[in-house]
C-alpha cells in the first residue's frame, strides 16, 4: 500500500517573474497530468481578471477569494499547482501547505532575482502590486516574502538564467516527485 501524500504532485510558490505557471505548465505536459493556477480558480470564481478584483473589491476581497482557492486547491487537485505570488502571505493557506509537505508533498520555492524577474515580468498593469515604482515595489515584496516562501517550501530552485524546461526537469528529478509520477505514456513512433 502506497504512503504517497495525496493532493497534487507538486505546488510551485514563488514572485512574480519565477516562472511559476510556465514551469507548472511544462511539469504538466511532461507529467501527463493537469495544470491547476489559484490566480486562475480566483478569476473564475470573482468573474474578472485579478487586476480588477484588486481595483473593484480591494486586496482583502481577493485574498479571501485567493484563500479558498489555495485551501480547494491544495486538497483536490492531483496534478500540477501554481500559486498566486501572495498566496503564502495566508496563515491558512500556510497551514493548508505545511499539513501537505508534512505528509510528503513538495513545495517548491521558484527563486528569482529581480534582474532575471523584470524582463519576464515586463512591470504591466495587470500586477496591481507592483504599481507606482514596479521595480522599487517588486524588490520590497521580496524582502516582505523571502522568509515566508522559504518556510512553506520543502525546496528551492533557482530560474535565474535558466530556461523554464531546465527548472522543470530539476524539479521532475527530484525523488520527493519522482517517486510520485506515473510517466505519461510515450508515441510510438
Amino acid at each position: 500500500m502506497s504512503t504517497a501524500p495525496t493532493g497534487p504532485l507538486v505546488v510551485l510558490v514563488g514572485p512574480p517573474g519565477s516562472g511559476k505557471s510556465t514551469v507548472a505548465a511544462i511539469l504538466a505536459r511532461t507529467w501527463g497530468v493537469a495544470h491547476r493556477d489559484t490566480d486562475d480558480d480566483v478569476e473564475r470564481t470573482a468573474g474578472k481578471p485579478v487586476a480588477d478584483i484588486f481595483v473593484t473589491d480591494g486586496e482583502p476581497a481577493f485574498r479571501d477569494l485567493e484563500r479558498a482557492a489555495v485551501v480547494t486547491a491544495v486538497r483536490e487537485h492531483d496534478g500540477v499547482l501554481s500559486l498566486g505570488g501572495g498566496a503564502v502571505l495566508d496563515p491558512d493557506s500556510r497551514r493548508v501547505l505545511a499539513d501537505y509537505a508534512e505528509a510528503g508533498g513538495t513545495v517548491v520555492f521558484l527563486d528569482v532575482s529581480l534582474a532575471h524577474a523584470a524582463p519576464r515580468v515586463g512591470f504591466n498593469q495587470s500586477r496591481p502590486l507592483l504599481l507606482g515604482n514596479p521595480r522599487a515595489r517588486w524588490q520590497a515584496l521580496m524582502n516582505e516574502r523571502r522568509a515566508v516562501y522559504e518556510q512553506v517550501a520543502t525546496t528551492t530552485v533557482l530560474t535565474d538564467a535558466r530556461t523554464p524546461e531546465q527548472v522543470a526537469a530539476e524539479i521532475a528529478a527530484d525523488p520527493r516527485t519522482d517517486a510520485r509520477v506515473t510517466p505519461a505514456p510515450q508515441e510510438e513512433q
